[in-house]
This record gives C-alpha cells, sequence and structure tokens, in this order.
C-alpha cells in the first residue's frame, strides 16, 4: 500500500513550509499572551508564566541568548531585551551595558535568563560568578537583580529558588 503525500506532510516542502509558518505564528500568539500576563502582575507572583515564555523564548535556539527582563517598582515586566548573544557554548555579558539599559528604562529590578544549547540546564561557576558581578554592579545605582534563570530544553533552573542569589 502506498502512503499519498496528503497523508503524509512532511514529504511535500511547501506543506511543511506552511505547517512552520502556522507553528511560528502560534509561538508568537502564545509569547505575546504571556508577556502581557507578565506586565499585568508582580512577575514572580506567576513564575509559571515567567518559566513557560522562557522557554518559548529560548526554544530550538543553537547558540546562546542573555535575556534582560526590565522591571518596574512593583515588579511588573516593563520590558524585555536580547541582551547579548554569543556562540554555542558561551556568550559575553557586559555589566556596565546592562546597567546602562536598565538606568534607560528606569527599571527598579531586573530578572535576567541565558539559554544553554548544550540540553543540560545545571548553572556554571562561571554563572555563579557572572550572577554575583551582576548583582553587585546593578546594586550600586540601587536596581535589584531578583532572578537569573538557566534554560536548557523544558528545564528553567532559578537562581534564587536555588538560594544562588
Amino acid at each position: 500500500m502506498r502512503v499519498s503525500d496528503r497523508e503524509t506532510p512532511h514529504a511535500n516542502p511547501a506543506t511543511q513550509q506552511l505547517l512552520t509558518r502556522r507553528l511560528g505564528v502560534a509561538r508568537e500568539l502564545l509569547m505575546r499572551e504571556l508577556r502581557d500576563r507578565m506586565a499585568q502582575g508582580p512577575v514572580m507572583s506567576s513564575p509559571q508564566v515567567l518559566r513557560d515564555w522562557l522557554r518559548l523564548r529560548c526554544a530550538g535556539l543553537q547558540h546562546e541568548v542573555f535575556l534582560a527582563l526590565y522591571l518596574d517598582v512593583n515588579h511588573r515586566l516593563i520590558t524585555h531585551e536580547e541582551a547579548f548573544r554569543g556562540t554555542l557554548t558561551q556568550t559575553s555579558v557586559y555589566p556596565r551595558e546592562l546597567v546602562k539599559s536598565a538606568l534607560a528604562r528606569n527599571a527598579a529590578a531586573i530578572a535576567v535568563a541565558h539559554n544553554h544549547p548544550s540540553g543540560q540546564a545545571e548553572p556554571s561557576r562561571a554563572d555563579e560568578f557572572l550572577t554575583q558581578t551582576l548583582k553587585s554592579a546593578l546594586a550600586l545605582v540601587d536596581i535589584r537583580l531578583i532572578d537569573h534563570f538557566v534554560v536548557a530544553g523544558d528545564q528553567c533552573v532559578s537562581f534564587a529558588e536555588r538560594g544562588l542569589l
């Protein structure tokens, strides 16, 4: 028995392209909804929403990104940005630039996150050192680092929950 192209959408490039586009649109809509929910109240009052957004944002990336979520005095999301982009195994993060961005947005607090394309969500010693450096740099200008997340696949590790912040 022969299986037709209609029954296997992956065999037809046009169908595959359409499916990829639709999945991209669905992903974007879900990310917007989650971002809107983060802006309505304190980000950490609904940590699952933040974790879901981070997993979606980092899904499928083959390089590291360092994300900053700028928060107001009530820890509601002001905005977010991909602050730095790296390679497969590392990203250079510049505390001075993060402080400048936070001040420009009048942020009272920041949550940061980066992904591990390797699939291992365990924070490295370099991640821990960076977190302490960022915390100190931000504290100099009265901005609180409320958490640092490491995202890998469907895992999302919180430094605050592990007592590393």
